[in-house]
C-alpha cells in the first residue's frame, strides 16, 4: 500500500480528532463525480485527486468503493504554471474528506463569480510555493535574498512567509532527502522576513 503525499509542512489531524460527518448525504461515487465536473468548470491546465492506495480512477480521485486505511485526501491541481493544493483529514471516513475538498473548491470558485475586487485569486490560500530550484540556495558567500529563497514576495506578509517556509523547511529537511544546510538557509531566511 502507498502512503498519501500529504502536502509538506501542512499538519495532519490527528486520529483521534477526525470527527464523521452525518449531514453529507451524498455517496462517494456522487462526490467523486461532483469533484471531476467542479475541476472541469475550473478549466486549470492539470488536476489530479490523491488517496493512500491504488483504488482511484485515473483521475487519481478514489473508486466508489474505496476504503483506504488513511482518509485523507488531497487535490492537486495547475494553473498558469502555478501549482495549487488542498487537503483533508478531518474525518475517519474517505467519502467526507472529498466532499469537504468539493465543498470548500465550489465555494471558492464561486467567490470568483462574485463582483468582488481582491488582492489576490479566490484560490491563493491554495498555491504552493515554487519548487527548489538552483537560484533558491545559497551558495558561496553571495546569499540568495531571503524572499527568493522563501519564493515568496519581498513584502509577502507574515502568514504567507510562515507557510512558505513550513513548506520549505519539511521539504529541505534532512529526513526527507534534504540537507542540513538547505534546512538551515530556509530557517534564516523565515528569520530575516520575520525580522523586518
Amino acid at each position: 500500500m502507498s502512503r498519501l503525499d500529504w502536502p509538506a509542512g501542512w499538519e495532519r489531524t490527528p486520529e483521534s480528532k477526525r470527527d464523521r460527518n452525518r449531514s453529507f448525504e451524498a455517496t462517494l461515487g456522487a462526490t467523486t463525480k461532483d469533484l471531476a465536473t467542479e475541476m472541469d468548470r475550473m478549466d486549470v491546465d492539470a488536476w489530479r485527486g490523491e488517496i493512500a492506495n491504488a483504488h482511484t480512477k485515473s483521475n487519481g480521485l478514489p473508486l466508489h468503493n474505496a476504503n483506504p486505511d488513511d482518509p485523507g485526501f488531497v487535490l492537486r491541481w495547475s494553473d498558469n504554471e502555478e501549482q495549487f493544493a488542498v487537503a483533508c483529514d478531518a474525518s475517519p471516513r474517505l467519502r467526507d474528506n472529498v466532499r469537504y475538498v468539493l465543498k470548500w473548491v465550489n465555494e471558492t470558485r464561486m467567490r470568483g463569480n462574485r463582483p468582488v475586487k481582491t488582492g489576490d485569486t479566490e484560490f491563493a490560500a491554495a498555491r504552493l510555493p515554487p519548487g527548489d530550484g538552483d537560484d533558491a540556495v545559497v551558495t558561496g558567500s553571495t546569499p540568495t535574498p531571503a524572499h527568493e529563497v522563501l519564493g515568496v514576495r519581498e513584502n509577502a506578509p507574515d502568514d504567507v512567509v510562515e507557510a512558505a517556509a513550513r513548506a520549505q523547511k519539511a521539504s529541505a529537511h534532512p529526513d526527507n532527502g534534504g540537507s542540513r544546510e538547505e534546512f538551515q538557509e530556509v530557517v534564516e531566511a523565515e528569520e530575516v522576513m520575520l525580522s523586518e
